[in-house]
């Protein structure tokens, strides 16, 4: 259960090179609601990697004022809720999001990891 707020504090940390670790090798993100433009899927520790690194550079996450961990029947099947708040950084504005996760582990790594964001917000970071 420690996975979320170990992720979370990665992000502030702005460490994507530790937020991308936390996947298995073989891991898988989706982002089923992905924009035109966006990956709606990535294959590997190295392709979140890749996709993660410039996070930073387009977001000062700053907080995640909630964080809300759901059990599921499966152990190693984990449902998150959480909200992040902080500044975009190309035009200096509010950033607030609210987001769902479905994250499936195996031995500790994240085996694959659905994260339902608004798509609408990635015109804030264009």
């Amino acid at each position: 259960m420690d996975l979320i707020p170990r992720a979370l504090q990665l992000l502030l940390d702005k460490d994507m090179i530790g937020f991308a670790g936390l996947w298995a090798e073989d891991g898988v993100a989706e982002f089923p609601f992905a924009p035109p433009g966006w990956p709606a899927r990535l294959e590997g520790r190295a392709a979140v990697e890749d996709y993660v690194r410039d996070y930073p550079k387009m977001l000062d996450i700053q907080g995640f004022p909630k964080q809300v961990v759901h059990r599921s029947t499966d152990p190693d099947v984990l449902i998150a809720e959480f909200d992040a708040e902080g500044v975009v950084v190309a035009t200096g504005k509010p950033y607030r999001a609210s987001y769902i996760v479905v994250i499936t582990t195996r031995d500790g790594e994240i085996a694959h990891y659905r994260d339902y964001w608004n798509p609408l917000l990635a015109q804030e970071l264009a």
